[in-house]
């Protein structure tokens, strides 16, 4: 039998060509949306939830009555673009106060640490001898009751740590003041 089909020219089999790969290319992009829009969630969730920041009232009424403070860089080895913190954390017996702001990211603690680190590696080291004192939900001048019958004096560090990720967002040292 003869066929009577036309041969087929460049622009026939372009179509059946990317009529087989149709498919895929939407598997693809479907997939490539959902990775980026999880991406996404991840890091906007918790700005979009996040409290308000502290009334400037607090947070200087806190800088004035402080026993001791930490100083935040965003410069520290275990830190980055996406992970750090800055300003000065003020620490009463019953409260804990930041004037500054630290990066979003969800699941953040606030940890008394028995020695200042400055990464990961330092925090993993010293978490089992460290006390979890607050659960950051906010990013911009917080403040947070300490819980009762904690003894902070017996501690020269704080440690700001992202528990979902096991990441370390910043620290400083416990200074005196006065």
């Amino acid at each position: 039998m003869i066929s009577t089909s036309p041969p087929k020219n460049r622009f026939h089999r372009f179509v059946e060509y990317w009529r087989k790969r149709f498919f895929l290319a939407l598997t693809l992009k479907f997939f490539a949306g959902l990775i980026i829009g999880f991406g996404l969630g991840i890091y906007l969730l918790p700005i979009l939830i996040a409290d308000a920041p502290a009334d400037i009232a607090v947070v200087q009424a806190a800088a004035d009555t402080a026993e001791r403070e930490a100083k935040f860089r965003r410069d520290l080895p275990g830190s980055d673009a996406l992970h750090w913190g800055e300003g000065t954390l003020y620490l009463t017996a019953d409260r804990v106060t930041l004037e500054g702001e630290v990066s979003p990211g969800p699941d953040y603690r606030l940890y008394l640490a028995p020695s200042y680190v400055e990464d990961e590696k330092g925090f993993f080291a010293i978490k089992s001898q460290s006390l979890e004192i607050a659960r950051i939900k906010g990013f911009k001048n917080f403040s947070y009751e300490i819980p009762s019958g904690i003894d902070t004096s017996s501690y020269s560090a704080v440690v700001i740590w992202c528990e979902r990720f096991s990441q370390f967002i910043t620290a400083g040292r416990l200074t005196s003041r006065g």
